[in-house]
This record gives structure tokens, C-alpha cells and sequence, in this order.
């Protein structure tokens, strides 16, 4: 697991709060900064005040230690027996992470997954907002999905521009999300997020992250069995 010595190039400038702005994260800390940010926003929600690092530990499976150190080298966030405030965490980790305000998603797929992920707060409890939902399926078109109106995938590329989309999340069929993905790189996408098991073919200046349940039940499974 990579460490704070991972993290690259800081300026000499200080944030508003005090805390260093970073160039850029390695990947390590940019992971565990998102699943401290993921804790600490359920947190928020529950009405929580204050955490420790040792209760952040319980719910990442980071070492406490980790943690103080990870925070520590952006500043002083919490107070010796208090803990971490819950709420300037959030704003901290999300300056950090650079993904303060707000972020618009297009979503692809109006069956049973993608009516869920838009009802959902899974995206909007860190700043990303469904814009668009899109289907191939003439039938769907038109229909309501939460807030939107399902477009044809025919307005893509309008679409993108008008809605400064920087996001696109594919919960489709798996021989369906290449070509989205393809449609999503010629608009000027740059993140694709793959609910599907397709392994998309992008250029390397194009982030894809697929999220699959049966590999993170396979992640636990070893950790349980070993």
C-alpha cells in the first residue's frame, strides 16, 4: 500500500484553512483519501459530529496509524481525544481531492441498474449530479427517470457540450458499452465509469474504472479465507 512518501510535488502555498495544496496524489493516497471521504460523508449524514481515527479505521480496514499520518500531511485537522471534525473533514478531503462543487454525470442505461444508480445518493452525496440518462431503446426514450428525461444516444454529443458533462457511467449490457464508450471519447469524455464486464478499449489519456460486485465478493472471500 503506498504511503504519504508517495505523494508528489506540494506548493509552497497554503489553502485558506492552512492546509497544503498538492499537486498531485500518488494513487495510494488518492484511494484511501475517497474511502475516508466515503465514511466520513455516511457519517455527516447520520448526524455525526466527531471521529476518531481508530472508528475511521473500523469502517476502511486502514491502519489508524495510516490515517493520522495521511491527514497529518495536509495539516492539523483533529484534536488529541476529540477526534476528526466530521464536517471539516468532508470540505478538507474534497479541496484535497480537488472535487469540491459540482461534477455532471451522463448515464447510460435505463433498465433496472440504471434507474437505480439514478434514484440513488451513491453520486450526489459527493458532489455529482445525473445531468442525462440515455438508451438505445426507442421504447425508453422519453420516459422519466428520477429528475430526467430518457434521451437516444443520438444526442450524445450535444448533449456533452451543453451540459459540461465530465462523467459518463455505463450500466448496460456488456456488448453494448464499447461503442458507448467510443461515442463517450469522440465527444471529449475522459472518465468512464463500467458497471458492465466489458474490458473497454480507450485511449490512454481516458480513465476507466469498472466496478464489479463478484470481484469485490472475491476480494473479501480471500481475505476471509486467509
Amino acid at each position: 500500500m503506498s504511503s504519504l512518501g508517495d505523494l508528489t510535488q506540494t506548493t509552497s502555498a497554503d489553502a485558506d484553512d492552512g492546509a497544503p495544496a498538492p499537486e498531485r496524489l500518488s494513487l495510494g493516497v488518492a484511494a484511501r483519501l475517497s474511502r475516508y471521504l466515503q465514511v466520513l460523508t455516511q457519517a455527516k449524514k447520520m448526524g455525526k459530529e466527531t471521529i476518531s481515527s481508530q472508528e475511521l479505521s473500523d469502517y476502511t480496514h486502514v491502519n489508524s496509524t495510516q490515517i493520522r499520518r495521511d491527514l497529518s500531511g495536509f495539516g492539523k485537522f483533529g484534536k488529541r481525544g476529540v477526534g476528526y471534525n466530521v464536517d471539516s473533514l468532508v470540505s478538507q478531503i474534497r479541496k484535497i481531492l480537488r472535487t469540491a462543487g459540482q461534477h455532471n454525470i451522463a448515464l447510460f442505461g435505463a433498465g433496472h441498474l440504471g434507474k437505480a444508480i439514478a434514484s440513488s445518493d451513491i453520486f450526489a452525496d459527493h458532489g455529482f449530479r445525473v445531468v442525462a440518462i440515455f438508451d438505445a431503446d426507442p421504447r425508453k426514450v422519453g420516459q422519466s427517470v428520477g429528475s430526467q428525461s430518457v434521451r437516444h444516444i443520438d444526442d450524445l454529443n450535444q448533449v456533452v457540450e451543453e451540459e459540461d458533462i465530465v462523467v459518463g457511467v455505463l450500466a448496460v449490457p456488456t456488448a453494448a458499452a464499447q461503442p458507448l464508450a467510443d461515442n463517450l471519447v469522440a465527444s471529449g469524455v475522459k472518465i468512464i465509469f463500467n458497471y458492465s464486464e466489458a474490458l473497454l478499449q480507450v485511449p490512454p489519456d481516458v480513465m476507466v474504472h469498472t466496478s464489479s460486485p463478484a470481484v469485490d465478493l472475491l476480494y473479501a472471500l480471500y481475505f476471509y479465507l486467509t
